[in-house]
């Protein structure tokens, strides 16, 4: 057998190292910043009149306001920070476990480059208030074009390394390697297709309770497969050689592997329990989410114990404590993720902070403390040298960790307490006892830990990027050479795709999983039938296994050889959840299918508005979604008989904004009916002028709100001009949009805009800051301002024609939910 010398791409990891450290403390900087501003509002900007003495005069700065740099701050953090944490660890491991040279030097220099650059265009892009206004996707179509193009230079550049290895089989992270690229690609492509209005606008092709589902598959997904599969790999890799001893269960990490692969694509829905997605599917989520339990703790367990003979490392090594912290944290979360998806628990957590601390105990805890454990591990090879101070590593450990304890225990505090106050009633039951300024108020204490607990982490990140640069310059580069024995060709990937998808594991699997689907699809004694067969197939499956168990061993040991049809089987077990939840959902999200209520469709000012929400981040404090929960409805549903929020009441909207996170209070039930001999004017809750005073300064009309004033809102022109191509896409996406040239379009817009404000100079509006505006002026002022096409889309929330359909298609809440409502 003949012998190379070959020499690693060790540069490339340098690389994406030390651009993740770089982007790490700018994604933690935003974070902070964005934290301080919900326990003070004036961090929006009004500080910097504070402390210049009155020299410079800011009410707040629009592209540093919470709405828009928290899409920021979480793209910064996922995207920049564990994504290139991500490709350095990736990169480097599968070289050695490969035993061969990146395929190509020229796709690793775009694959970094053009990855920089996305990060750098969201830099840009989203304080601006460029966004398509869905978590974790919130980039605009070019740069989402972008991605998924990095995103196939990165997988051609693995997968060519992987057929061109010196090692037959496949070892267990290059699996977890593997479902990452493969599932990304298609949960990225499916929830962002979209339809472009413009260079840097467009509309989301799903709407309504479609596009939740859609993006919270994609959502959590995006948890599951870029900040944990590819993180579980790099544990793989890097704890058994930090601790110098092998993964303790290789029978466990298959288990781990292929149930995690398997279970966590189906749980996406727990994120919409009590909304008005269809039962089933949020039933389906529950019990997925409860039975990942299993798979994440065999893998939580299997990192633990292979540090089993290297505790006594924990009081010297800091790279062994950072591992053992960062896996005992993916317990934690791994535990916590489950008990969230519970009906009843979710009905105390989802819209509060328990959930704020739920992710960043995963990100930071998890993510955070396996990137420095890497790093530091990393560091003295990549330079050839020793770590520049082991005590400043110690020192990044200790303030790290107490850091993320302070922020995930504030946040537990303040998301039950929010929880349990929005929920308590007066003695009578029949009114609740607390409004939203009142939670934030008692939990502003847990706000200023919160910030000051993220502050201590991103001071520990800045100790590492201090103790990496200086390990750097005592140092110099180096690509580690090694001589391998080159593997000939027959030795691997010679596995038929008929020999790996004919054989009974397989055969058995795929048949169990179509008739466990059927047997929840199928009507009654056709489900019953098919559950019989999938049980008879299990009990089959098992005695076959367990007579010729080596077979399958044997099967198993040459699947590893052949990543080609291994990769298959990957993406078939993780994307048959997304087929099996998704499809359904598209004939359920037509007008035909609601239940009691279809929404009215916007009028063009009202669009125009709508996209003035969605820019700002409005989603990220407000949620339009009423649950079907005593304390919701009777917060926001019983005047009129509205209740909850029904499937037909969103189903218009691209893209949905049922939000997950509630600062402030729902605005599901902010729309009105139509006023008296009017025809596009609504007045819901409040007046035109009390929203109009809200955006100019939420305390005027909420005192202790921590919302911040919009006054770029006052001062910027609605974008009338893109109302015709916006109106022509939402009318493919079947909006049913009344036919309009563009004249009628923008004049229908105009009308309505005098109309508004008309009503607020006549209602006594005034602007301070414009003293010269009074009369007819300041109507023709306002009348051209982003701020009343906002307030004509916040007085159409939530408006709805009635349609006839039988009681018995509408979910009980109450004997009072069949009581006929009203149009509003």
């Amino acid at each position: 057998m003949s012998t190379a010398t070959i020499t690693y791409d060790d540069r490339t990891v340098r690389r994406f190292m030390t651009a993740s450290i770089f982007w790490g403390i700018v994604g933690m900087l935003v974070g902070v910043l964005a934290a301080t501003q919900l326990s003070w509002w004036q961090m929006n900007g009004k500080f910097l009149e504070a402390i210049t003495f009155g020299l410079v005069k800011s009410e707040g700065l629009s592209y540093i306001t919470f709405g828009r740099i928290r899409p920021l701050h979480t793209n910064a953090v996922i995207f920049a920070f564990v994504g290139n944490m991500v490709f350095a660890g990736v990169y480097y491991s599968t070289q050695r476990l490969c035993k061969v040279r990146l395929a190509s030097d020229w796709l690793s220099k775009i694959h970094f480059w053009g990855w920089q650059l996305i990060i750098v265009g969201a830099a840009i892009t989203l304080p601006a208030g460029l966004t398509r206004g869905k978590e974790y996707a919130e980039l605009i179509w070019p740069l989402n074009i972008a991605v998924v193009v990095i995103w196939v230079i990165f997988g051609v550049n693995f997968f060519w390394t992987l057929a061109k290895r010196n090692e037959p089989s496949l070892y267990v992270s290059l699996w977890f390697y593997i479902a990452t690229i493969v599932t990304i690609a298609l949960l990225y492509v499916v929830n962002h297709l979209s339809i472009p209005t413009s260079l840097i606008h467009s509309y989301p092709i799903f709407g309504g309770v479609q596009d939740g589902l859609v993006q919270w598959w994609y959502g959590h997904n995006a948890v599951a497969f870029f900040l944990t599969t590819p993180i579980l790999g790099i544990m793989y890799y890097f704890v058994p050689k930090a601790v110098d001893r092998p993964v303790y269960s290789y029978r466990l990490s298959i288990i781990h592997f292929w149930a995690l692969v398997f279970i966590y694509i189906w749980a996406g829905p727990h994120h919409l329990l009590n909304t008005s997605l269809p039962r089933w599917l949020q039933t389906l989520g529950m019990l997925f989410s409860l039975m990942l339990w299993a798979p994440s703790w065999a893998g939580m367990l299997n990192g633990l114990l292979t540090l089993r003979g290297a505790w006594d490392k924990l009081r010297t090594d800091p790279i062994i404590k950072f591992f053992a912290v960062a896996v005992t944290f993916y317990g934690m979360s791994t535990f916590e993720g489950p008990l969230l998806s519970i009906r009843s628990v979710n009905a105390l957590s989802h819209y509060t902070d328990w959930t704020i601390g739920h992710v960043h105990s995963g990100a930071l805890g998890w993510n955070g403390f396996m990137a420095a454990g890497m790093f530091y591990w990393l560091a003295p090879r990549l330079w050839s040298t020793k770590l520049w101070s082991t005590a400043m590593a110690n020192m990044h450990f200790w303030v790290g960790l107490v850091g993320i304890l302070l922020y995930v225990s504030a946040m537990w505090v303040a998301g039950i307490t929010q929880g349990l106050m929005l929920s308590e009633t007066n003695p009578g039951g029949a009114t609740l006892k607390y409004e939203f300024v009142e939670t934030l108020q008692t939990i502003h204490i847990p706000y200023m830990l919160r910030s000051f607990g993220g502050g201590l982490y991103l001071l520990g990140f800045i100790l590492c990027a201090v103790n990496i640069f200086m390990t750097a310059r005592t140092g110099s580069a180096t690509d580690a050479t090694v001589e391998v024995k080159l593997l000939q060709k027959e030795k691997k990937d010679r596995m038929t795709l008929s020999e790996a998808f004919g054989s009974d594991p397989v055969i058995y699997a795929v048949l169990g999983i179509v008739f466990m689907i059927l047997w929840f699809f199928l009507p009654p004694h056709a489900d019953k039938a098919a559950l019989i067969v999938a049980v008879i197939l299990c009990i089959k499956g098992i005695s076959v296994f367990r007579q010729s168990s080596k077979t399958w061993a044997e099967y198993f040991n040459r699947l590893l050889e052949n990543y080609l049809p291994f990769t298959i089987l990957i993406f078939g077990a993780a994307a048959i959840g997304g087929v099996v939840q998704i499809i359904p959902s598209l004939l359920v999200n037509r007008a035909v299918n609601v239940e009691d209520r279809l929404q009215l469709p916007y009028t063009p000012l009202e669009l125009a508005g709508r996209d003035i929400y969605v820019a700002e981040g409005c989603y990220n404090c407000h949620s339009q979604m009423i649950r079907t929960l005593v304390p919701d409805v009777l917060r926001y549903g019983p005047a009129k008989d509205q209740g909850y929020s029904r499937l037909g009441e969103s189903i218009y909207d691209h893209p949905y904004q049922w939000g997950s996170k509630r600062t402030g209070p729902d605005l599901a039930r902010e729309g009105g009916a139509l006023a008296a001999g009017a025809k596009s004017m609504r007045i819901g809750r409040r007046d035109n002028l009390w929203h109009f005073n809200h955006f100019l300064d939420p305390r005027q009309t909420s005192p202790g709100s921590n919302m911040p004033p919009y006054p770029w809102l006052f001062e910027a022109k609605a974008d009338l001009k893109s109302l015709p191509k916006r109106i022509a896409v939402q009318s493919t996406l079947g909006v049913p949009w009344p036919a309009m040239t563009k004249d009628e379009i923008e004049q229908s817009a105009r009308d309505q805009a005098v109309e508004i404000s008309q009503a607020l100079v006549k209602a006594g509006a005034y602007l301070p800051d414009r003293p010269d505006l009074e009369g007819e002026n300041l109507r023709r002022y306002l009348s051209e301002t982003q701020v009343v096409a906002l307030i004509a889309y916040v007085q159409k929330i939530g408006t709805y024609q009635l349609v006839e359909t039988p009681p018995a298609e509408v979910p009980p809440l109450n004997p009072d939910a069949y009581r006929k409502p009203v149009n509003r």
